[in-house]
């Protein structure tokens, strides 16, 4: 059995397929802001980011580009794609899910999904660091 985890975990198909997992949020989201541009903008305007329709082309590219950055490590760029969608998820959540501004349930809500995002910047770091040494 353990033969064969090794294999599975040292095999290039299976950090494709984690990357491509890892990223599934993100490349989602980017493809729901293609096809449904207002409903991204309409979340900046919520947040109260100026420039509204700016940001959401910029969320968007973000979310597509640093996917496919980090799932093809094109140009040895996977770091790059994985440091950009960490940067991004980082900054939403002062943005988007500021638990301290909130009280009871809203704020322990809010507080897990910052702590989620956090765990997904952990493994972007971890993906980063393998685009490097791969």
């Amino acid at each position: 059995m353990e033969n064969f985890v090794i294999i599975a975990l040292s095999h290039p198909h299976f950090a494709i397929a984690a990357k491509v997992v890892l990223t599934s949020l993100f490349w989602i989201a980017g493809l729901f802001g293609v096809f449904k541009f207002n409903a991204v903008v309409q979340e900046v305007v919520e947040v109260n980011l100026p420039f509204p329709r700016l940001f959401a082309a910029a969320t968007i590219a973000c979310q597509l580009i640093g996917s496919a950055l980090l799932i093809t490590n094109f140009a040895g760029l996977g770091w790059l794609g994985a440091a950009a969608l960490a940067g991004f998820t980082l900054l939403t959540i002062p943005y988007g899910h500021a638990f301290w501004r909130f009280e009871g349930r809203k704020k322990v809500s809010e507080l897990q999904i910052a702590l989620e995002h956090i765990t997904v910047v952990g493994g972007l770091a971890v993906a980063a660091s393998l685009s490097v040494i791969s």
